[in-house]
This record gives structure tokens, sequence and C-alpha cells, in this order.
């Protein structure tokens, strides 16, 4: 399974391509205060979907699952089991 390094990298890259090069702390809020937006999230979402086999159709979807390094990777390591 890959881990919080590869959550980080990818999130990192996220926020680089919307013009965000400011520090990343893996407790940092994504969604909620608006760095990142709702395509962002899709991207996440699908990222997820085919790195860590969470399936959101089957746990539901909320952003507030997503608005963290820290919470993208807990729910990674729950829900993809």
């Amino acid at each position: 399974m890959k881990g919080k390094a590869e959550i980080h990298e990818f999130v990192q890259e996220l926020l680089t391509n919307s013009g965000d090069d400011g520090p990343l702390a893996d407790d940092d809020s994504l969604l909620l205060s608006g760095r990142l937006q709702s395509i962002d999230a899709v991207e996440i979402v699908i990222f997820l979907e085919e790195n860590f086999a969470i399936d959101f159709a089957e746990i539901g979807f909320d952003r507030e699952q997503i608005d963290s390094i820290d919470l993208i990777y807990a729910l990674a390591q729950t829900a993809g089991h």
C-alpha cells in the first residue's frame, strides 16, 4: 500500500498546479480553507480510488474527509481495506 508520502506529493502537485507554492503541513486545511477547489476534490477522489482501492460509492463522500493530508491518509488506512 502506498503511504502518506505519496499522498503529500499528489496534494502538493495539485496546489502547485493551482499556483499555490506555499508550505504544506499534513494537517493544513485544503478544501475548507479554499487552497483547493471542487475540481481538485474530484482529483483526490480519483487518486484514492485508483491507488488505495477506496470505493466512495460504498462509503459515501464528504469534503471534510479529505480536507488535509492527515485526513486523507486516515481514510486510506480505514476505507481501503
